[in-house]
């Protein structure tokens, strides 16, 4: 007659001990996954605080130069920040950095703009596509004389892992190397230059080019879902262990 004794579980020594075994290595895991979501928590609060500074700089009225210039120097953040600068451009010396325009590839136009308070700001006057990238296809839109430039004030970039190097000999530029792009354009220790550079407002441009507005304002903002993902995480090994 076979055997018919069902197959129990182990519950001796051996099994106590691979189960406290098997607790030890799953509670720092356990741990770590209610950490990460608790940190994507303390995230989306920064995140949602960002985008509100944001909001509130990008829509605001107008802030003097000077102030912004002051702002930046004692060390506080003004990216962002809206302001308008009266001067002329140096269309001699503009520069070219990579960008999209709805998916289309070409060049923002990066210009010196030399303020009537005094300070060079370089301006990004905004998108061309490649094919008028040449200022001569453009030649009128290469604004002469007094004008006033009104944008959001940018900072410097940090290339990405896949970024293409910068290449100033032939005025391309594909991450904001602020002081790159200014060692170019202007004399060093000769002028004043502003520590940012401004991206130009969408304007009334004569021929459409460059065409300003171009700052990005929205920011992704996934940490909650990331938060839940991590706390279903934990939920899961903490039932496991």
């Amino acid at each position: 007659m076979p055997d018919e004794t069902p197959n129990l579980p182990e519950s001796g020594p051996e099994s106590r001990k691979r189960f406290v075994w098997f607790t030890l290595f799953m509670l720092p895991i356990f741990a770590l996954t209610v950490w990460l979501g608790v940190w994507q928590l303390q995230r989306l609060e920064w995140k949602r605080g960002l985008i509100a500074a944001i909001e509130t700089r990008s829509e605001g009225p107008p802030v003097p130069l000077e102030k912004v210039m002051a702002e930046a120097r004692a060390g506080q953040d003004v990216e962002y920040t809206r302001v308008s600068v009266h001067g002329r451009f140096d269309h001699a010396h503009e520069e070219y950095l990579y960008g999209l325009d709805e998916g289309d590839p070409g060049w923002h136009v990066i210009t010196p703009f030399r303020t009537d308070e005094g300070p060079i700001v370089l301006i990004d006057r905004g998108f061309v596509p490649i094919e008028k990238q040449a200022p001569k296809s453009r030649i009128e839109g290469q604004l002469e004389g007094e004008v006033e430039v009104t944008g959001l004030v940018r900072g410097p970039q940090t290339p990405g892992l896949f970024t293409p190097d910068n290449d100033p000999a032939r005025k391309r530029w594909f991450w904001r190397d602020l002081d790159g792009m200014r060692s170019e354009m202007v004399p060093e220790g000769k002028e004043t230059v502003a520590p940012f550079y401004i991206e130009a407002e969408l304007s009334e441009i004569p021929g459409g080019f460059p065409k300003g507005g171009q700052t990005n304002l929205t920011l992704p903002n996934n940490h909650l879902q990331y938060a839940w993902t991590w706390f279903c995480m934990a939920a899961v090994l903490g039932g496991a262990i």
